[in-house]
């Protein structure tokens, strides 16, 4: 579903996509992105025909935001199709839970997003084989056998392993597998799975897509007929929709989406160099650091690195008193938003990460004292 406000004449770059992703064609008196259509149900005389029946199936707010999306995800991809949904985890579970059936085995990350154990319980309680394996060195390849869903995270979060998601993709076709791709830290952005060839590409719109922190959100865009069709019925099923609101607000962050990624993009690398040459920090991983182990794949198939850094100090306390230091960054488990934000990941519990790991997420303060307090809360801490 791609926006035909810009596709004939109306520029192609990035930012242009993302100022005029999703906008109505232009009409007198009326505002360029009209407000949110607060509705349950709609006028319907006669046969329910028409794109808007109740508010749990369409609303025209989420269908310029799906447009918006789909044509950042999926530029110029015939038969794309988007949905949105209350959240990143409605995404991924509607997903899951559309594709698979008893019987059937999926092939996660063991390193990805720390719910997806629970997702893994739930699956294999309705009878679907769950079979993980790490994202870097393409491990997933080895328990791809047999498969019916290949499900990817590229970075993996925390971690920010990379793997080639071309070779996955080439592999689980060949053996008759969909292919699912989470696209949180890349952003469509850095990263557009399904021009990759996955058939799938999922995100939290809570994170770096919307980026102010206030506003949960997930998609899904695809581009098989069926499968989606899957994927809209189970939205249908559950009710996991997005507020009219939430969608609103939701697109209209979209616009600065370039502005935020470049900026962050590009400290998030100064912070990462700034804390290589130090002592006390170990485990340092960024894609965008030249000696990074998945600089290499990150480089041949993503467009940024993300604004996302992780690094290990020696230990628990360690790691809280640099968050307890730090003045321009919110200890807060998110990431992506304008404000930056880090945390302890160990302290959820679900991430198979040493005690002093520290999850960095960068925002849009000034680069320069952004490096300067982070450097100082190392110094602070460091006893």
């Amino acid at each position: 579903m791609n926006d035909p406000a810009w596709a004939e004449g109306g520029g192609t770059g990035e930012g242009t996509r993302a100022v005029r992703a999703g906008l109505p064609e232009p009409v007198k008196h009326e505002p360029a992105l009209p407000g949110p259509a607060f509705a349950a149900h709609f006028h319907l005389p006669g046969d329910p025909t028409g794109p808007y029946t109740y508010g749990r199936d369409e609303n025209p707010t989420w269908t310029l935001l799906e447009r918006a999306i789909g044509g950042l995800e999926a530029p110029g991809a015939e038969g794309a199709e988007t949905l949105v949904f209350a959240s990143g985890m409605a995404a991924v579970s509607a997903v899951l839970f559309s594709q698979m059936r008893a019987g059937d085995t999926v092939v996660l990350p063991s390193d990805g997003y720390q719910v997806l154990p629970l997702v893994r319980a739930q699956l294999e309680a309705y009878g679907v084989e769950v079979r993980t394996a790490p994202t870097g060195g393409d491990a997933q390849l080895e328990v791809l056998d047999g498969a019916k869903l290949l499900w990817i995270e590229s970075p993996s979060n925390p971690g920010l392993d990379v793997c080639d998601v071309r070779r996955l993709v080439e592999a689980a076709h060949a053996g008759g597998a969909l292919v699912a791709v989470d696209n949180t830290l890349a952003t469509p952005l850095g990263q557009r799975p399904l021009a990759l060839g996955a058939d799938f590409a999922v995100a939290s719109g809570t994170k770096q897509l919307t980026g102010h922190g206030d506003v949960l959100l997930g998609y899904v865009v695809g581009r098989d007929a069926a499968a989606m069709a899957a994927v809209r019925r189970w939205r249908k099923i559950v009710g996991a929709i997005p507020g009219p609101m939430e969608a609103w607000l939701a697109h209209r962050s979209i616009a600065t989406l370039q502005l935020r990624v470049d900026r962050q993009n590009a400290t998030a690398l100064k912070v990462a160099e700034a804390l290589r040459e130090q002592p006390e920090v170990t485990g340092l991983r960024y894609p965008g650091l030249p000696d990074d182990p998945s600089h290499k794949i990150a480089s041949q198939q993503m467009h940024r690195y993300g604004c996302v850094i992780s690094f290990v100090l020696s230990s628990r306390a360690h790691a809280d008193r640099f968050l307890d230091a730090l003045r321009l960054v919110d200890d807060a488990t998110s990431f992506g938003g304008v404000r930056s934000t880090a945390e302890r990941r160990g302290r959820w519990g679900g991430d198979a990460v040493p005690e002093g790991f520290i999850r960095l997420s960068i925002g849009a303060e000034d680069p320069e004292d952004l490096v300067a307090d982070v450097l100082r809360a190392l110094r602070e801490s460091a006893r």
